[in-house]
């Protein structure tokens, strides 16, 4: 019948009626946050970042003919997949390679873009390995 959001406290509200009786009652609704923590390569453990993973993507996708809606479903697509593990550890490798395999199908600027920086690369041969990698 009726929804209000509160916001500030990640709480919906709904008025609801009784399909069989036509009672009124309210539920309310909360967000479940799962601590889901990144395993760092140097060996610490960091909470999960969207923002952070966000950032990189966009990096990656600058200037290519990528939409906002188009990085939204990838980091969504990440996220469940994250969630939906068993550990709640989970290691940053783990990521970069969902990251890969996604940016990947759609470009292959941004895959190599994305690649240079994950994969830490150093000189041009690194880059043409890659390169090799991706055309195969």
């Amino acid at each position: 019948m009726d929804k209000r959001d509160n916001n500030d406290e990640g709480i919906t509200r709904r008025r609801r009626e009784c399909l069989s009786c036509a009672k009124r009652f309210t539920t309310y609704e909360r967000i479940e946050k799962i601590d889901l923590k990144i395993g760092k390569k140097d060996g610490t453990v960091e909470q999960f970042n969207r923002e952070k993973l966000k950032k990189g993507l966009i990096k990656a996708v600058d200037k290519r003919n990528i939409g906002e809606h188009e990085i939204e479903r990838i980091l969504d697509d990440i996220e469940i997949h994250l969630l939906n593990r068993k550990s709640t550890i989970v290691h940053s490798v783990d990521i970069g390679k969902m990251v890969l395999s996604r940016l990947r199908k759609i470009d292959s600027v941004a895959y190599m873009r994305f690649a240079s920086v994950y994969k830490d690369f150093r000189s041009v041969e690194d880059f043409k390995k890659e390169l090799s990698l991706l055309k195969e």
